[in-house]
């Protein structure tokens, strides 16, 4: 079985640093992941992905900590997990996110180094879909 997620996007805020009971640090990030095309009608539609990150590993959460920030461009490779809690009034509560823990996680960052603005990446060629699938 595989577990095994792998995006590239922007923080859409600052990371958000938190200590365990036992004092281990945790980052939380929220990553926003484009994809662009044409609609019915011609015209260009963007949309954007908001995904739930969640790092445990201690060198990473280093990593985060002292070089991301909002608008910081990075690829993250981790794993897909839910997390259920009870709230104050006794309901469930669900979340799914992508943890990196352990050796199971990887932060590569993007950004041009030494600038505060991300560097240029070139865009690849957008792929036209269209509903004429031949299946």
């Amino acid at each position: 079985m595989l577990n095994k997620c792998e995006f590239i996007g922007f923080l859409g805020k600052d990371v958000d640093i938190r200590s365990t009971q036992d004092g281990r640090e945790i980052a939380n990030l929220s990553l926003g992941v484009s994809e662009s095309y044409k609609d019915k009608s011609g015209e260009r539609v963007s949309k954007t992905e908001w995904i739930k990150i969640a790092i445990f590993n201690e060198n990473l959460v280093k990593v985060a900590k002292n070089y991301l920030k909002k608008g910081s461009k990075v690829y993250i490779e981790g794993k897909m997990q839910t997390r259920k809690w009870t709230d104050k009034e006794g309901k469930d509560n669900y979340s799914t996110e992508v943890v990196l823990q352990g050796f199971n996680g990887t932060i590569v960052l993007l950004d041009s180094k030494g600038s505060d603005e991300p560097k240029p990446v070139e865009k690849p060629q957008a792929i036209e879909l269209n509903d004429e699938i031949p299946f």
